[in-house]
């Protein structure tokens, strides 16, 4: 049960929330929206002519909508779109020293993200990339913001939102986005492997001379085949995961912006499924799918209002197999693997330029496929996303049984290009996000799932946005402490060592991003989780609080709390010397929606303590889950 809020922790932080939350625009598709079981869908359509030229004061009236083949009525229509093209970034609430918050300004129009992909794309391709991109700065319209975020094995927060192209040319530069340790080469080829290194030293060896060797060398070959294989399905598995968990992690920064964001996304792309290998013993083993994953990056994208403008860095591609620098004696010594190879080749290369083609269709974008010209496409695709209509309906279909429906726009008008999201899967927005269960056996060499709130957590992540929170962090005193606060987990791996100092972190989340449900008795219950956690320089987890709680409101006390703020307090010991980074997060359970933001403890480090008063008592908040 909650106490009464402190009229200081009040007044500076939940007061400056509820003023943040009503500075921001809220979308469409609002979380008390969905509470009332008034169920929006939100549409983005970009409308254009045969110039790829955006088309300008269409009405409601000349749409029609259906969903699944069935009319819908549209209940609201807007036109977006500023013609100058410098829309100007909303500034950032000033907030007092010591307080904190995820809310991130953005124009009032839809916004450009950059994510530089060198997981999946080769290094000589990636070359090409940052010499294309350094192009596209020069010749950039200006007063655009843009940001940038990388992907290696993480996702890479480099450059937050900003029309200056030196800043854009430093984080495209950035020594943080490291080659791609999953991938070498262009798709597909005659790559050597350990299997083909075998049949090259038995053929100029001699040994399968020896009288009864040659069964047992080709069971050999044909083993290394076997584990070539599944490492090589448990590679594309693994750059699938890293890929749409790092796409989850972007929609879930980018959902606290309101309106439509362009993602723009350089890469070599990734198969989503691994088809049975003929060439082995067991062609099944290597067999997996990211389906259940790629769902639940559809539904974050269109929860988020993210359209996906998917650029292939690898450009104009050709068969690797006629390279003869690619070449070696493998193919002189088995007449059939050419012709394997180039099958191979051009499976994989449509696998991955289906997958493209997928995110950029089931998102309202567009994907560039086999062009050299990279600074055209990113044109096209700021352009095609700079001037776009949100339509919002509500489905005839009210029930929400997990099957995908089928999305339509047509124009009155003939003769245009309309982009828009084909489609959603009617899974309840107010139950839990997290991937649906496959069905059937697993692949022997399945990658394993990842917790969304981890990679939230991960020091130096982008913040999460979906909870709006405000967080004020303050030493309790100036005293030196032996013992670590009560509550406080230290990493057994760390040496982390006293003397600490113990700090406050005071929380206030947005309640109308919160799940709750009122219950029989009329009081209001909600399931969360509080984290804090304190990470070194080095990102190594050093101490952290974490607390499942289950709160139940009174009526009273819920009104109250939808105008000033879910509270929530924290203590945690950091260290008097050295520097070092809070990670603060709150996670919905039902709904897996999160909110994380990050404080470097030198910004609060010399800042007065807590009023004793404030520091003993405790703000309004639910009790931790014993």
């Amino acid at each position: 049960m909650l106490s009464k809020l402190p009229l200081l922790f009040l007044l500076p932080l939940t007061a400056s929330l509820a003023q943040t939350t009503s500075q921001a625009p809220q979308p469409t598709q609002s979380v008390a929206t969905l509470r009332a079981h008034t169920q929006l869908v939100v549409v983005d359509v970009v409308v254009t002519d045969k110039s790829q030229n955006p088309v300008r004061n269409l009405k409601a009236s000349d749409f029609t909508l259906l969903e699944s083949g069935q009319p819908q009525q549209i209940k609201s229509f807007e036109e977006h779109g500023d013609p100058s093209g410098t829309a100007a970034t909303k500034p950032m609430p000033v907030n007092s020293p010591g307080i904190f918050s995820n809310y991130s300004p953005a124009p009032s129009d839809a916004v450009n993200v950059l994510l530089v992909d060198t997981l999946n794309t080769p290094v000589t391709d990636q070359i090409y990339l940052h010499d294309q991109f350094r192009k596209y700065i020069k010749t950039a319209k200006p007063g655009v913001p843009t940001a940038i975020f990388g992907l290696t094995t993480k996702l890479l927060f480099l450059q937050s939102f900003t029309s200056d192209p030196e800043l854009l040319k430093a984080a495209i530069d950035n020594k943080n986005i490291a080659h791609s340790p999953l991938i070498e080469r262009v798709t597909g080829g005659n790559t050597t492997q350990s299997a083909d290194q075998m049949s090259e030293t038995v053929a100029t060896s001699g040994v399968t001379a020896q009288p009864g060797s040659t069964a047992f060398m080709q069971q050999v070959i044909a083993d290394l085949k076997q584990f070539d294989a599944q490492q090589n399905s448990f590679q594309s598995q693994l750059r699938a995961k890293y890929t749409l968990d790092a796409i989850n992690q972007l929609a879930r920064f980018l959902s606290g912006i309101p309106g439509r964001k362009n993602l723009i996304w350089f890469s070599g792309s990734f198969p989503l499924d691994v088809l049975p290998d003929g060439s082995i013993n067991d062609p099944f083993t290597v067999v997996a799918s990211s389906e259940a994953e790629y769902r639940e990056t559809t539904n974050l994208l269109t929860r988020a209002q993210v359209a996906v403008y998917p650029i292939d860095a690898r450009g104009a591609m050709t068969s690797p197999n006629m390279d003869i620098s690619q070449s070696t004696s493998i193919y002189l010594d088995d007449a059939k693997r050419f012709n394997a190879d180039e099958v191979k080749y051009h499976l994989t290369a449509g696998a991955e330029n289906l997958t493209m083609l997928r995110m950029a269709d089931d998102s309202g974008g567009h994907a560039f496929i086999n062009t050299n010209d990279l600074v055209d496409a990113i044109n096209k695709a700021t352009a095609a996303g700079s001037h776009y209509y949100t339509l919002t309906y509500s489905p005839t279909d009210s029930k929400w049984n997990g099957n995908f429906r089928k999305i339509q726009v047509k124009l009155q008008q003939s003769g245009l290009n309309l982009a828009y999201r084909r489609g959603y899967f009617a899974d309840d927005p107010d139950i839990s996000l997290q991937p649906h269960h496959r069905s059937g056996k697993a692949s022997a060499t399945a990658a394993p799932p990842v917790d969304p709130m981890h990679v939230a957590m991960m020091h130096g992540a982008p913040d999460s946005t979906q909870i709006t929170l405000k967080v004020r962090v303050l030493p309790t005193s100036k005293a030196r402490e032996t013992d670590v606060a009560k509550g406080n987990t230290l990493n057994p791996s760390s040496d982390m060592k006293g003397p600490y100092r113990r700090y406050a972190i005071d929380i206030a989340a947005d309640p109308y991003s919160i799940h709750t449900e009122q219950a029989s008795d009329g009081n209001y219950h909600a399931e969360l989780q509080f984290l804090t956690y304190v990470y070194d320089r080095n990102g190594s987890l050093l101490n952290m609080e974490s607390d499942p709680v289950r709160a139940n409101f009174s009526p009273d006390l819920y009104k109250q709390i939808l105008h000033s703020g879910l509270p929530y307090r924290q203590e945690i010991s950091v260290p008097l010397k050295g520097d070092f980074y809070l990670r603060v997060g709150i996670h919905d359970l039902v709904t897996n929606r999160i909110g994380s933001l990050e404080v470097p403890i030198g910004a609060v480090k010399d800042l007065p303590p807590l009023p004793a008063s404030a520091a003993t008592e405790t703000p309004a908040a639910p009790s931790p889950e014993k």
